[in-house]
């Protein structure tokens, strides 16, 4: 192979490499369903699907300073069906951070500050299941723990699916 050749063939793989990694910051956003599943306080224990079908559906920025750390800002508008009757219930703010735990995990470390006055924090675990060239399709765990509003502290197991792009 002639010298030119080699140069002409060491740059187009020196740009390919370029294009192909990733610089920092890194935007992503996301949209997702979150079911809560059930929720226990000292007083009661609840049970979505059966006491009543509650919904929610953040949708959020990420911006990823590094390959292993960001933030993540989320807005999630709660809907309740109960008896017949539906409705918007809450809007919670979910500011947290991001941490890459490798293999497609994240751990999402968010607080929590929604309209009915509640506040809290949301521990997320969360895993990438496909990974598309212009998008991804997750599901996760949220670990809501919520105070305030003259009501019992709560903790709450739920279950969310989504695609991030």
């Amino acid at each position: 192979m002639s010298l030119k050749y080699t140069f002409l063939f060491t740059i187009l793989v020196s740009a390919f490499t370029a294009f192909s990694q990733t610089t920092y910051p890194k935007i992503t956003g996301y949209f997702g369903i979150m079911h809560p599943i059930v929720s226990f306080n000292r007083e009661e224990t609840t049970v979505n699907f059966r006491d009543y079908y509650a919904v929610g559906f953040p949708t959020g920025i990420n911006i990823w300073k590094s390959e292993k750390i960001g933030f993540s800002f989320e807005i999630v508008p709660n809907i309740k069906d109960d008896q017949g009757t539906s409705k918007v219930t809450n809007l919670l703010f979910h500011p947290g951070v991001l941490i890459a735990l490798g293999n497609g995990y994240t751990f999402a470390g968010r607080l929590a500050f929604e309209t009915s006055g509640r506040y809290g924090v949301t521990p997320v675990f969360n895993k990438t299941i496909k990974k598309n060239a212009s998008s991804s399709y997750y599901i996760a765990v949220p670990l809501p723990v919520r105070f305030g509003n003259d009501h019992p502290g709560t903790f709450t197991v739920g279950f969310q699916f989504g695609i991030a792009f």
